[in-house]
C-alpha cells in the first residue's frame, strides 16, 4: 500500500469513528431527554392511596382528574400511581416524581402524619402539593375534599334515622376509619357530635383501619363481648368496612342497621336489597375536577383564590387554601335523585340479576 492510499484510508476510517460517535451521543442525548420529559412543565403527579378497602380511586377520582386536567391542558400529562396501602410504597413514588423534575404534585396521603417532611422537601424544590381528600403535614399549596366533619354528622344522623323511635335506647358499635388519617378523626368528630345524647351509650368504639378484614374482626370481636342483642345498629367509617361487618353479622344471625360511606356500587346494592341502612354520597367528579383546576392553575403560576374559595388549618400550617365540598345521604328512598341523577351509576349497573327483584321492590327501573 503507498503512503497516499494509506493516509486516505486512516482519514476514511477516522471520519467513520467520529460520525459514529456523535450519533452514539445524539442517541444518548435523546434518551436523556425523552426520560426527562416525564417530568417536564407540563406534567402533573398524581398519588392516590389504596384500592383495597375503597373502589373510587380507580373507578372514578383517577379517571376524573385526567380527564379535567387533559380538558384545562391539552398538552398536559399526569404521572399516576396507586400506593396501595402502603405509606412507604407511596414515599417511594413521591420521591421518585421530585426526582423526574415534576412540578405539581396532588396527594392523597395514605398516612398523612407521615407527609410533612415529604412536603416541606418539595417545597423546598420548588414543586407545588395539592392535598386531596385528606388534608398532608407540611405546606401544602392547596386542599380540596368535603367538610369531614359535617360527613360524620350525616352518618350519624343517617343511623339515628335508620334506628327511628328505637334510637333513644339503643346502643350501638362504632368501627372508626384509620388513626393515621386526620378524615377520619373528622368523620367520627361529627358522628359522635350526632349521635351523643340521642342514643343510649355508644358500648364499644375501635379503629377498623380502613381496612375490612380489621372491621370484620372487631365486630366479631363485639359479638363475642356483647352477645347477639348486646348492641342495636353500627357505625362503619366507609362502605368496605361495612361490608365486611355485615357479612359478619349475618353469620351470626344478627340484623341491626349498619352504614357506611363512598357510595360504592356494591353498597348501593346492598341499599336496595336492605342489607345496609345507608351511605354516604361525595360526588367525585366536582372534588376531581377541582384538584385538576387547581393543579393547572399552580403549574402555570395562577393564584388558586378563584377556585380554594376558602381556608382551613394543619396540624402544621395555617390558612391554606381549600375548596370544600357538600355530601349526601343515600338511603333508598333517594338512589334515584342522588347517584343515579349525577350519572355516577346507571339502573343497569345496580340492577343486575341477583338484584333484580330488590330493584323492583324499591322502583328501580
Amino acid at each position: 500500500m503507498n503512503a497516499v492510499l494509506r493516509r486516505a484510508l486512516v482519514s476514511t476510517v477516522g471520519l467513520a469513528l467520529t460520525l459514529s460517535m456523535t450519533a452514539a451521543c445524539g442517541k444518548a442525548g435523546g434518551a436523556k431527554a425523552e426520560a426527562s420529559a416525564s417530568g417536564s412543565p407540563d406534567t402533573i403527579g398524581l398519588l392516590l392511596p389504596e384500592n383495597a378497602s375503597s373502589v373510587r380511586y380507580e373507578s372514578f377520582d383517577r379517571p376524573f382528574i385526567e380527564a379535567k386536567v387533559k380538558a384545562l391542558c391539552a398538552q398536559c400529562k399526569v404521572l399516576y400511581n396507586n400506593a396501595e396501602g402502603s405509606a412507604a410504597k407511596q414515599k417511594q413514588q413521591f420521591d421518585t416524581l421530585l426526582a423526574q423534575g415534576v412540578k405539581v404534585i396532588i396527594l392523597d396521603p395514605y398516612n398523612a402524619k407521615s407527609t410533612q417532611g415529604w412536603v416541606q422537601e418539595a417545597a423546598a424544590k420548588g414543586v407545588k402539593v395539592i392535598a386531596y381528600d385528606r388534608l398532608a403535614g407540611g405546606p401544602v399549596a392547596a386542599y380540596t375534599s368535603f367538610d369531614n366533619e359535617k360527613v360524620g354528622e350525616l352518618q350519624g344522623q343517617a343511623l339515628l334515622a335508620a334506628l327511628g323511635p328505637r334510637a333513644a335506647e339503643a346502643d350501638i358499635v362504632m368501627i372508626n376509619g384509620d388513626e393515621a388519617d386526620p378524615n377520619a378523626a373528622q368523620f367520627k368528630t361529627g358522628a359522635h357530635r350526632a349521635l351523643d345524647g340521642k342514643v343510649r351509650k355508644v358500648v364499644y368504639e375501635q379503629s377498623g383501619q380502613w381496612e375490612p378484614t380489621v372491621a370484620g374482626q372487631k365486630i366479631s370481636a363485639a359479638v363475642t363481648e356483647f352477645g347477639k342483642n348486646g348492641f342495636q345498629a353500627v357505625y362503619s367509617a366507609n362502605d368496605g368496612m361495612a361490608a365486611a361487618i355485615i357479612t359478619q353479622l349475618k353469620g351470626a344471625g344478627i340484623t341491626v342497621p349498619v352504614g357506611g360511606q363512598d357510595a360504592g356500587l356494591d353498597a348501593i346494592q346492598r341499599i336496595v336489597n336492605g342489607d345496609q341502612a345507608y351511605t354516604i354520597y361525595k360526588a367525585y367528579r366536582p372534588q376531581a375536577e377541582a384538584a385538576a383546576e387547581l393543579a393547572v392553575a399552580l403549574l402555570h403560576g395562577k393564584d388558586v383564590k378563584a377556585i380554594a374559595d376558602t381556608s382551613v388549618d394543619s396540624a402544621t400550617d395555617k390558612n391554606i387554601p381549600a375548596k370544600l365540598l357538600d355530601a349526601k345521604i343515600v338511603t333508598k328512598d333517594n338512589i334515584a335523585t342522588t347517584v343515579l341523577a349525577d350519572g355516577l351509576y346507571k339502573v343497569s349497573d345496580i340492577c343486575t340479576t341477583d338484584y333484580a327483584a330488590a330493584c323492583a321492590a324499591a322502583g328501580l327501573k
